[in-house]
């Protein structure tokens, strides 16, 4: 006959008791149990374990009531401390988990998700003295996109990182005034431009465009819970211990200990909040901004910052039909584009496109990877080294099945491309996780009129950029020489190349040919100012209109000249002219210099920066990051202390400076980082403002001399001239004079390219 259970109590020697249904010698269905400290469970019970609808009861006064599944609070339920703080939400193996409200014992509240007892997703943060953040979290910190609303009526809807304003962002003042700009670690850093109040102010809607939107794409819709992830420092589901599942009556009383659960401590009053009120009470950070707001005008204010002090104003005049000629301008320059080979994919072409180059590389990477590493043969380059592969929508044997068209996949030469990437000390899996990864691959904007489609890697180490037939064909055929050149030259600052691939349509009339290269300014630094530079007065500026916070100056838009250590600039002209003498042997012209400069805060000036004073009850740990910067400093290189992830500076020496006796150098930047000075990479210098007597000064620079930190490459090295015929290339796009030049030479350019350089950019320091 079926035992369906009995009602009985039963009594412990350490001075348990159970009361409820037993079937066998086990629980069963309904049941109380009360440990000799006080705790008591009742609700449901499983066999062995307490499993469905319970309350406990913990003898420090905190209570649960809801799911328990084996014995964790695992399901939806409501915790309540005796200090006041109560969780109602989700809850997964007794830590919260999912969609939750939590009031904490100081009155603050959040509503949100949470992963593994921290905030992890989007949410709303209401703390006691009205200060509202609505966005994304991370492992408990503000971190991604959201909107911060002061109590007094200030509010900043952008990007963040580690609880600090870190990226894009549109900072609203109460009084009416509006600040558009980049932020770095709290600090404002980068171009940017103030409205004051009563000023035109730009569509929103413009500026929080889905192209602006994170990776998850942000969304505020809390009851819908439709956001990526978040966490929060503390949890209360920490500190509640396991009940383990029991084996018999006998097991049950002997884990007495396992709910002796302190949820709360005597003084969590203070830390079980996530942040205090004024963790980011940021409004006093713009006292210079709101002092100019109240000051009614039509004019604007288009400024840059380092670190936080302003180092250049330009003042212009802000009206409705200034701006409406420009989106003009802009909509007509879109009308006149040429057709682009991409035109295949049609709407999505950016979308099938990405996925087809992470398709074709992860296949081809995995193919290559464990081949036996060997020397490069002749076989090994030119057109017919390759690996081909279809890639139907539906999968085949070889390839998985995927969501884009149909297409076919060539390698160019992947011997040496394999063995490049190894000589660049790249590690295969890494390589695949940064491009192929699930963060995938990030659209830029063509910063020149070549018509390339250009893609970032999400951490910021490979630049994908299409190429045509022609510059296909030349870098082919410069292979065997570039190979021998990185080899025989660590520090050299021609382009990175990490691979070469076509995709083909079936039918095999459209393709696309692209080219993997090394970021130039992959750095957790700033990069305040881009420049291309050729050497040339033809053409070489740019139009202040088209300037923005990523345009990439010219020529004529440098109005600095850099010195340096006397051995580092003796050791970046001498591999540049390396560099060019390789170019000219190979026939190409029309390259460039690629400069980013980082610009630091002057000493001086380290009292004026905004936030030091706001940012002081932070919660532990990200104090660090508001140390405020004390200039350059050159201290002898240490390896274990200086970064040394992979990326695509990882090979090359570290430099010797003659003001530290010829040894090898760090560059320290205190609060920031420690970085090892290479070629082109983490270079110190000065930037000294060059005097223009001839100009009426449209912005007002701040200082005159600034330290600054170097990136630079040498770019553009695929365009080829044809000596045998003699062609007169396009005077404009080479940026020579047809008056005094008939034809133009690869040395011809070399030499003008390197006297620019030494006397205009990197003049020697008298």
């Amino acid at each position: 006959m079926e035992d369906n259970g009995r009602f009985d109590e039963k009594s412990f020697s350490n001075g348990d008791v159970y009361m409820g249904m037993i079937k066998g010698i086990l629980p069963h269905e309904k049941g109380k149990y009360t440990w000799s400290d006080g705790t008591v469970y009742e609700g449901d019970w499983e066999g062995e374990k307490m499993t469905g609808k319970g309350l406990v009861v913990w003898s420090t006064g905190a209570q649960y009531e809801g799911e328990i599944c084996g014995g964790y609070l695992h399901g939806y339920g409501t915790l309540t401390t005796s200090a006041g703080c109560s969780y109602r939400g989700g809850w997964k193996m007794n830590a919260q988990h999912g969609i939750g409200l939590k009031k904490y014992s100081n009155s603050d509240m959040y509503e949100g998700l949470w992963k593994e007892g921290v905030l992890e997703g989007s949410g709303r943060y209401t703390w006691k003295n009205g200060n509202i953040y609505v966005g994304n979290w991370k492992n408990g910190t503000i971190h991604g996109r959201g909107i911060m609303k002061w109590v007094n009526g200030d509010t900043f809807d952008g990007f963040w990182s580690n609880g600090l304003m870190h990226g894009s962002g549109v900072y609203n003042f109460g009084d009416g005034g509006l600040y558009i700009g980049t932020w770095n670690k709290g600090l404002k850093d980068g171009k940017g431009v103030f409205y004051p109040a009563g000023s035109k102010k730009p569509s929103l809607r413009i500026l929080h465009s889905p192209h602006d939107s994170d990776d998850n794409g942000f969304l505020l819709n809390i009851q819908k819970h439709e956001a990526p992830k978040a966490r929060v420092k503390r949890s209360l589901s920490a500190n509640i211990a396991v009940i383990s599942r029991f084996k018999s009556f006998r097991q049950i009383s002997h884990r007495t200990s396992s709910l002796k659960i302190n949820l709360i401590r005597n003084d969590d009053s203070a830390q079980d909040c996530v942040c205090h009120d004024s963790s980011l009470s940021l409004s006093n950070d713009f006292d210079e901004d709101q002092s100019e707001a109240s000051v009614r005008s039509t004019l604007v204010y288009e400024r840059e910052y380092a670190q936080g002090v302003l180092i250049m104003e330009r003042i212009s005049e802000c009206s409705e039909s200034s701006r409406n000629k420009k989106q003009q301008n802009k909509f007509s320059v879109k009308k006149v584009n040429k057709s682009s080979c991409l035109d295949i994919f049609q709407g999505r072409r950016s979308y099938y496109l990405k996925l087809n180059l992470q398709l074709g590389i992860r296949y081809t990477v995995g193919k290559i990877t464990p081949v036996p590493a060997r020397e490069v043969r002749s076989s090994d380059f030119g057109d017919r080294a390759r690996i081909r592969m279809y890639f139907p929508r539906a999968g085949s044997k070889l390839t998985p099945p995927h969501c884009s068209i149909n297409f076919y996949w060539k390698d160019y030469c992947p011997m040496v491309f394999r063995n490049l990437r190894e000589m660049f000390k790249l590690d295969a899996a890494d390589y695949m996780m940064s491009i192929c990864g699930d963060s995938g691959l990030r659209d830029l904007s063509s910063p020149g009129k070549s018509g390339s489609i250009f893609y970032l890697s999400k951490d910021d180490r490979f630049v994908i950029k299409t190429v045509n037939k022609s510059e296909l064909k030349v870098l082919l055929r410069m292979l065997p020489k570039y190979y021998r050149h990185v080899g025989d030259h660590e520090n050299t600052l021609i382009t990175k190349f990490f691979g070469l691939h076509r995709i083909t349509l079936r039918g095999g009339k459209k393709q696309v040919r692209f080219v993997v290269m090394g970021n130039v300014f992959c750095t957790e630094l700033q990069i305040h100012r881009r420049y291309d530079l050729k050497g040339s007065s033809q053409g070489r500026y740019t139009d202040n209109d088209k300037i923005n916070c990523n345009t990439t100056l010219k020529d004529l838009d440098l109005k600095y000249e850099f010195h340096m250590d006397k051995k580092l600039r003796e050791s970046l002209l001498k591999q540049i002219s390396l560099d060019c003498k390789f170019l000219e042997s190979q026939h190409i012209i029309d390259y460039s210099l690629l400069l980013g400069l980082h610009f630091r805060a002057p000493e001086n000036m380290k009292a004026f920066v905004e936030h030091h004073e706001s940012m002081q009850n932070l919660p532990s740990g990200d104090e660090e990051h508001l140390i405020l910067p004390k200039g350059l400093v050159l201290v002898s290189h240490e390896p274990s202390i200086v970064n040394t992830e992979p990326g695509p500076h990882i090979r090359g020496n570290t430099l010797r400076a003659y003001s530290m006796g010829d040894s090898e150098v760090d560059l320290l930047l205190p609060g920031t980082a420690r970085l090892r000075v290479q070629l082109g990479v983490n270079m110190p210098a000065q930037a000294t403002r060059k005097i223009e007597e001839d100009k009426v000064a449209k912005e007002v620079e701040l200082f005159e001399v600034y330290d600054v930190v170097l990136y630079m490459g040498i770019i553009d090295i695929l365009q080829s001239y044809n000596l045998k015929k003699k062609v007169e290339h396009s005077y404009k796009s080479l940026q020579f004079d047809p008056l005094t030049v008939s034809v133009i030479e690869p040395k011809m350019y070399d030499e003008r390219f390197l006297k620019f350089l030494e006397e205009k950019v990197f003049p020697e320091t008298p």
